[in-house]
């Protein structure tokens, strides 16, 4: 072949030149499509079919790319198809009648292929766990042991350290499969249902029963159990109007030039919202998913999505997808992590470690020993290298350490299970023992979530049963799904006997609009008699603003409103309107929700606990700092736009935080800050949630708490689920938590310690006596500690009375004294052995026996010791039956071996010893167990000790926090001018600012140097009452509803106060930050008050911030007692 020089190398398409491949490709095609006018449209359709079947063809790929193949621990030799999105449903399956449903015989197929309508499967191959039981880095050692006592052709440690092996394995399994199926049978009652059609009727069926294709009826106040593409009215039962609609508007999409791709998009239908998709059929609440205040209206072919709330209208509709490739399932799957390890997990991983260096060093300090003294590897039989090998190996490494503590957690967790708590990862135990926050919703958990109505106020010459008549005409009546405002309204009625004549017969509602925290009220119009009326009911000053009323009455309405905010009630507004007449003020209803009984001597119980409770509320700072009174809380509340709007320093932010006793008017993003800030600061934090939109912060929580009515996401993203309301039952399991936790930390600090006490003392008999207890009464002893304290997850529990900690130095401290101090008793009675006459063996016997029946009684009874009270102020309990049946079980048990000389090997009359020996060992046992409890409870007493390894829970790093937060703020700005493009940093509430905002720069610096004085002041004056709180432990409270908060009102002079007090926290924003006042080069300004750019730029950000915020300048005047009513 001849070689061309490069500079006369010609391009040409074959060697992969872009410019002529693209030039030949233009003129094949020209070339393919001359010819004949028709036969070339005919090739053209043929092409353009190649290239839809083509694409299906990559879209079935691209599903295959999908697919990731993983390697099992059980089977690494093969390779097994994990799918990493959900498949995708054939179109035809989604084809189904709506009056017949589907076929029971087309169920297994789908199910097969989508699986269980649930974000969480609960299959597990119980074989594979039981099988789990026998890894980790213990259980290999033990497993060691096993091959060794092989090799060495002792069958009876063989057997024996395999039956240690599958015993641990079997009562670990059944504790936790056992916990496993009370949790399950918790949350089967908790299922959500659906009304589905099959087999041409309608049943009822639990929500995880359905598969894609099923026919649903969506009604008026039931949760959506799937997402589901919208079919039509329930009236139009044969789909005719539907099928209109569609068609009209697949013939509208045409005309604009839409492809039929497009039209398949699901997610397109919800943003082509035309006139051609027809009148609107159902109302949907999707604030718990995207955060939208308004409820969506939906139309035929829109999607109504999985979780969201049905405010409006009766409709069929066609499951989709199943609940993983879901809106909320994808939601639910950012923030899982089934694959992250606990805290308590790193523990044991770190202490099983160290005991394996232990053993590795010990095993080499004999091994070397014995190469000086001349011993063999593997003769004489009980007196080797490899039999000293196995013996440390069997002592060393406490084998039922992880089986004893999941059968702790396990047994505790089935204990929860039974108080309403559902645990959802067993090591979220250990976090919540530790909790030292708690951030708590109000509604449901601080208060009784029973809304009672009091005495309303009637505005003058209105007849009361005419108001109640139109609070009534302006509620649901859909009694099946009633809200609670619209609930105790109607059911206010019974007050009124000729309000209930007043609704009897007549009455017709044209048409009804739910309430929104926009518009923040409820209207209907309706019909009676041929007369047209509009009633309304809403938060006062949204009523306020529909027509122009008499002064006088304004006034009296707006100081009743006040009256009642003060008092801690919810104000609702009631109006009404006459076709042709003007609108009529009738009054105010009064509402009031309770704090439950229990709840002011829960959060005394908390703060003895060293629980600070904080309460984070969607009700205005007015209710909720008289709710705070109410429950013995603290009334360092604050408006929660300080979080996010205010303009502190980073470190200012998080002393704020941390002092602050609560706050008001809350959004789930506020709930994720306020855990994040106390986080940065070391607190452990509790959060409870309900809605999806607080799965992030339940997830960054360190234990994240779905309460009692939690969406799916919301259980799903937490680590415990209660079922109960009210604070008391979390409370319940923070003690429970805690009473395992101490289970766990006595286990351990009793197995190291014996760990020790066996390898100091065989260490120095083998190197000083070439001595050694026989393998076999080794592998006993090692029974005997695992199986007498499996009985410890059984145990009466001390709980501590402040937030624990594992404190590993102070464990490791006390554990290794513990073992010196057993090793040294091993050793006296050794040392009495060489008396003359014998020491306390009366005239024969068996040294071996000896030593096994003293090391015996004493590793048991230290469970005794090390299950007391470790933390100061905690009182002792008694053990419990089971502990103290186990521990003397085996005690007697160790006792006739001693007796009988079983397994003792050749020695003087078969190696027993007289029952006098036996009681003087009992006897010399429990005076070294007495001198250990008394170093023990020294030690506990100690100050330094006590201090040693725990964790600042309130670390202040200044500069970096600082740092951070300045950092946040900051975003990059792009700009042109006549000089150019440019890039500028500018803070996070100034994304707007240009040059012609320069004017108002002064203005703002005033307003912002208040503001911050402001702000700070009231962080001073929260952390002044911190050091009160720090006295008796009390601290306020946090938590995150949002119900029915919007609908309370105020009067003007508190109106006009909290525009005074909001200004002056404006106008200190500047004054605190360094550099505040600096221009940036173009001159603009480098920092601006966050709040006053929201406020200047809340017209134009309204359409796309009305969900997360209220419009600052027209709503501006409902700023101080009203909250945000979200139906639930």
């Amino acid at each position: 072949m001849a070689l061309t020089h490069r500079k006369n190398h010609k391009k040409d398409p074959e060697s992969g030149d872009a410019e002529a491949e693209a030039k030949k490709n233009e003129e094949d095609e020209k070339k393919k499509y001359e010819g004949e006018e028709y036969d070339v449209l005919l090739r053209y359709v043929e092409d353009q079919k190649q290239k839809l079947k083509n694409k299906k063809n990559d879209d079935d790929d691209e599903d295959e790319k999908d697919v990731k193949y993983t390697r099992k621990w059980y089977a690494p030799w093969k390779k097994t198809k994990v799918e990493s999105g959900t498949k995708k449903v054939p179109q035809e399956w989604l084809e189904t009648d709506r009056q017949k449903g589907l076929s029971s015989s087309d169920i297994d197929e789908r199910r097969k292929h989508s699986g269980y309508n649930e974000l969480e499967s609960p299959s597990e191959n119980q074989f594979i766990k039981f099988i789990s039981y026998f890894r980790g880095p213990i259980l290999y050692v033990m497993e060691l042991a096993v091959l060794l006592a092989a090799g060495l052709r002792d069958w009876i440690d063989f057997g024996v350290i395999i039956g240690i092996l599958f015993l641990n394995a079997a009562v670990g399994w059944y504790q936790e499969k056992q916990a496993g199926d009370i949790v399950a049978q918790l949350k089967a009652g908790i299922a959500m249902k659906s009304l589905v059609v099959r087999d041409g009727k309608e049943s009822e069926i639990e929500a995880r029963e359905l598969v894609p294709g099923d026919i649903i009826i969506l009604e008026e106040g039931n949760t959506i159990a799937a997402d589901a593409k919208i079919l039509g009215d329930y009236a139009d039962k044969d789909g005719s109007k539907s099928k209109e609609i569609l068609d009209k508007h697949e013939k509208s999409k045409k005309a604009k030039g839409q492809s039929s791709s497009d039209s398949d998009n699901e997610d397109d239908h919800d943003d082509d919202d035309g006139p051609d998709k027809g009148p609107s059929v159902m109302s949907v609440d999707q604030s718990a998913i995207t955060g939208e205040s308004l409820a969506v209206d939906k139309f035929v072919g829109d999607v109504a999505y999985y979780t969201c709330g049905v405010k409006r209208g009766k409709c069929y509709g066609v499951v989709t997808v199943s609940a993983k490739g879901s809106f909320v399932g994808r939601t639910a799957a950012l923030v899982s992590s089934s694959n992250e390890k606990g805290h308590f997990q790193i523990v044991l991983g770190g202490i099983g470690t160290t005991l394996l260096v232990m053993v590795i060093a010990f095993i080499f300090a004999v091994w070397i020993g014995g190469f000086f003294r001349g011993t063999k590897i593997a003769s004489p039989d009980q007196n080797n290298l490899l039999v000293y090998a196995l013996i440390f190996l069997i002592i060393g490494v406490p084998v039922g350490l992880p089986v004893v503590t999941t059968t702790t957690l396990a047994v505790g967790a089935a204990y929860l299970a039974r108080r309403k708590a559902i645990v959802q990862k067993l090591t979220a135990i250990e976090s919540l023992a530790g909790v030292d926050i708690l951030c708590s919703d109000k509604t449901g958990t601080l208060t009784a979530n029973k809304l009672s109505l009091n005495e309303p106020y009637i505005a003058p010459d209105v007849d009361p049963n005419w108001f109640m008549t139109a609070a009534v005409l302006a509620s649901s009546h859909n009694v099946r799904g009633l809200d609670p405002i619209d609930k105790v309204t109607i059911v206010g009625l019974k007050d009124f006997p000729k309000a209930q004549e007043m609704l009897k017969g007549g009455w017709k509602t044209h048409k009804f609009t739910p309430f929104d925290p926009v518009s923040k009220r409820i209207t209907a119009e309706v019909e009676k008699d041929g007369k047209h009326y509009t009633c309304a009911k809403g938060a006062p000053n949204a009523i306020l603003k529909l027509a122009k009323f008499d002064p006088h009455t304004v006034a009296d309405y707006r100081n009743q409103a006040q009256q009642f905010a003060s008092r801690g009630f919810r104000s609702l507004g009631v109006a009404a309107k006459e076709d042709g007449k003007e609108w009529e003020l009738l009054g105010m209803l009064c509402m009031f929700d309770p704090p439950r009984g229990d709840t002011a001597k829960t959060i005394g119980e908390a703060h003895e606990l060293g629980i600070s409770v904080k309460m984070l509320t969607g009700d205005a700072v007015a209710i909720a700092k008289e709710t705070c009174k109410q429950l013995g809380l603290k009334t360092n509340v604050y408006d929660s736009e300080k979080l996010i709007g205010g303009g502190m320093a980073g470190s200012d932010i998080r002393d704020f935080v941390e002092a602050a006793d609560g706050f008001a008017e809350v959004f789930p993003e506020h709930k994720y800050q306020v855990v994040n800030l106390l986080q940065e600061r070391g607190h452990l934090t509790a959060m409870t949630g309900d809605g999806v939109n607080d799965a992030p912060s339940l997830k960054k929580a360190d234990c994240g708490i779905a309460v009692e009515g939690a969406s799916d996401a919301a259980r799903t993203a937490a680590d415990v689920v209660f079922l109960d309301e009210g604070l008391s039952t979390i409370i319940t399991a923070i003690k429970v938590a805690r009473q395992i936790f101490h289970r766990m930390k006595a286990y351990i600090i009793y197995r190291i310690a014996l760990c020790v006490h066996l390898q100091v003392y065989l260490m120095l008999s083998i190197l000083i006596k070439n001595e050694t207890i026989r393998v076999d009464l080794i592998v006993f002893l090692a029974i005997f500690a695992d199986v007498a304290t499996i009985a410890i997850a059984y145990d009466r529990a001390p709980y501590a009375r402040q937030p624990v900690e594992w404190q590993l130095p102070k464990v490791w401290i006390i554990s290794t004294i513990m073992g010196l101090l057993l090793a040294a008793g091993t050793w006296i009675i050794r040392g009495t052995l060489f008396i003359g006459n014998g020491g306390i063996i009366q005239n024969f016997g068996s040294v071996q026996e000896i030593l096994f029946l003293e090391v015996a009684l004493t590793e048991s009874w230290i469970i005794f010791i090390t299950r007391l009270a470790q933390e100061p102020g905690t009182p002792n309990v008694f053990p419990s039956f089971q502990l103290i049946v186990a521990v003397l079980g085996v005690d007697i048990l160790a006792s006739f071996f001693a007796a009988y000389g079983w397994i003792s090997g050749p020695a003087t009359h078969g190696g027993w010893i007289d029952i006098v020996t036996i009681i003087k060992i009992w006897g010399y046992s429990f005076g070294v167990t007495v001198i250990i409890l008394l170093v023990y409870l020294i030690l506990n007493k100690v100050t330094w000790l006590d201090h040693i390894g725990r964790v600042s829970r309130s670390k202040r790093n200044e500069k970096l926090e600082n740092f951070l937060t300045d950092l946040q703020r900051l975003t990059i700005v792009h700009e042109s001018d006549h000089n150019g493009s440019y890039f500028r940093f500018a803070s996070g509430g100034s994304g707007s600012a240009t040059p012609k905002d320069s004017s108002n720069d002064k203005d703002k610096d005033k307003k912002g140097k208040a503001k911050d004085s402001k702000t700070k002041k009231d962080a001073q004056d929260a952390k002044s009452t911190e050091t009160d709180k720090e006295q008796d432990k009390g601290k306020g409270g946090e938590g995150g509803d949002k119900t029915l908060s919007d609908q309370s009102g105020q009067s003007d002079q508190a109106v006009k106060q909290k525009r005074k007090d909001d200004n002056n926290t404006n106008e200190a924003i500047e004054k605190g930050r360094p550099g505040a006042e600096k221009k940036g080069s173009q001159g603009e300004p480098t920092e601006i008050s966050t709040k006053e750019n929201q406020q200047g730029n809340s017209s134009s950000n309204l359409n796309q911030d009305n969900s997360q915020r209220r419009p600052h300048n027209e709503e501006s005047d409902e700023q101080s007692s009203q909250g945000t009513h979200v139906e639930p």
